[in-house]
């Protein structure tokens, strides 16, 4: 798990670091940023409201008997009426009541008999049916929410999680402060899916041996060493799939994450710091829809907030649900001093879709690109050189789509399509919005005037081999 460790790097590159626990600290030296942060989140209070077993007060009870104008003794006649009507009151009250306490007596007797007979246990048999206290006093049954399936126990969980997660390390060598050669593992997870030894896991767990050719050793929970090869990355998304020669394998089963709600229970299983094997913690949903920027992505990634403990090296490990289903990858934590319980998961329906383009092609087919070279023009500069704000285009890729538009060297892209464009990560952000040939209008600033003009996007050509390359291409 990649968290926010603001140490000094010395990997290679300068852009790694690593300690002797073997674990693996990811920051930006140059910038000192953080890697992950909770992009556009905002907090706020919750509205004031009723609390949730309120009970308004019972009204006033009028008065049974009304009050007389002057005194009045009764006679005996009326004694004798009135002593009638309370006679046959109790009477008809008796009755009602004796019916309905032989009615509850009969159905406890036969109805409840007959429900249990016809009705199917809608949990494990073999867990204890505690009851649970409820606010209000007496017991309630627990109610059991998942997306599907039937509910697992925890340990029947992790007894399946053994034969699907592994282990992923990577070797990384690089000069320490003394100019000699060392190395240090970057650890991470993954799981399996496909019985052919096909494996998820996040990019950033794999991206120094995708970078500069360092094999990759995968590890099952018996103990059994592979050597994987990288199938495909889809660094915008941190996504990576790998594959063992291996067969027979227990895949995990796929969830359904579009059916999360906040407050589902999670479980996950990983590899913590690279050296607590196979580590499971327990957590819940707490916010759906966290736009999550990371360093290996200039552009958000929508992802679930869970509170379960991760850390560095349960980076591509799942998330299950109650079922026993994978509904999330873990990817991000947010670790500075004094928050605790903000891990983020990719939703597995995102995720399984870019895997199977990365089985298929290798890469992610259809990725829009426009042939640009852009950089971000702000508002400073934009007053200076009486222009707007957005991506200043300082040239323009021969024979792209941009060039068949129109685009020159000079203009200033300030929105594409409905989208508006105030930095050239933003240009990059809005054409993840459209796919290869799509058709949309370019708001551009040329020489103090607004031009409009209409581009038909073309297809991204697939990664380079090496991530420092691919940072020079166009968008």
């Amino acid at each position: 798990m990649l968290d926010f460790d603001k140490r000094d790097s010395s990997g290679p590159e300068g852009t790694g670091s690593s300690s002797q626990d073997g674990s693996y600290h990811y920051v930006r030296p140059e910038s000192r940023e953080v890697l992950y942060r909770d992009a556009g989140v905002e907090s706020t209070e919750d509205a004031a409201h009723l609390p949730r077993y309120y009970s308004p007060p019972r009204p006033n009870q009028k008065k049974a008997a009304r009050e007389d104008n002057g005194k009045q003794e009764p006679g005996h006649s009326g004694f004798f009426v009135r002593a009638a009507c309370m006679c046959m009151a109790c009477a008809l009250l008796g009755g009602i009541l004796g019916g309905g306490l032989t009615a509850t007596v009969l159905y406890r007797q036969f109805g409840s008999a007959e429900t249990a007979e016809t009705s199917e246990p809608a949990s494990n048999p073999d867990a204890d049916p505690i009851p649970t206290p409820s606010p209000s006093g007496g017991n309630v049954s627990p109610v059991l929410n998942v997306q599907s399936g039937t509910a697992m126990t925890p340990a029947d969980i992790y007894d399946m999680a053994c034969s699907q997660v592994v282990g992923i390390t990577t070797e990384v060598t690089f000069k320490n402060y003394f100019g000699q050669t060392s190395s240090s593992a970057v650890s991470g997870s993954g799981f399996i899916i496909s019985e052919d030894g096909y494996i998820l896991t996040n990019y950033h767990v794999i991206e120094y041996a995708d970078q500069y050719g360092y094999a990759v050793q995968v590890m099952t929970h018996d103990g059994t060493a592979y050597t994987a090869s990288i199938v495909g990355t889809e660094q915008d998304n941190d996504l990576a799939v790998l594959q063992i020669q291996a067969v027979g394998l227990d895949p995990v089963k796929i969830g359904n994450s579009d059916a999360i709600r906040v407050g589902d229970g999670v479980q996950t299983v990983g590899n913590p710091l690279g050296e607590l094997d196979f580590t499971m913690t327990f957590g819940r949903v707490t916010a759906m829809d966290r736009k999550i920027t990371t360093d290996d992505s200039v552009t958000p990634i929508n992802m679930f907030q869970i509170d379960a403990a991760v850390n560095s090296g349960n980076s591509g490990g799942p998330v299950y649900n109650d079922a026993g289903e994978v509904i999330g990858i873990v990817t991000a934590k947010y670790s500075e001093t004094g928050i605790e319980g903000l891990g983020f998961a990719i939703p597995i329906n995102d995720a399984m879709g870019i895997a199977q383009e990365l089985i298929a092609n290798g890469y992610v087919s259809g990725k829009a690109y426009l042939g640009v070279h852009a950089k971000t023009m702000s508002s400073n500069a934009a007053q200076y050189y009486n222009s707007v704000e957005g991506a200043y285009v300082f040239s323009v890729v021969e024979g792209s789509p941009a060039q068949a538009a129109g685009l020159k060297a000079g203009d200033v892209i300030y929105r594409l399509g409905d989208l508006e464009v105030g930095t050239e990560d933003a240009l990059c952000t809005a054409l993840r919005s459209y796919h290869a040939g799509d058709t949309v209008e370019l708001s551009v600033f040329r020489g103090g005037e607004e031009l409009l003009l209409t581009v038909t996007l073309g297809e991204a050509a697939p990664p380079e081999t090496s991530v420092l390359e691919s940072a020079n291409q166009a968008s």
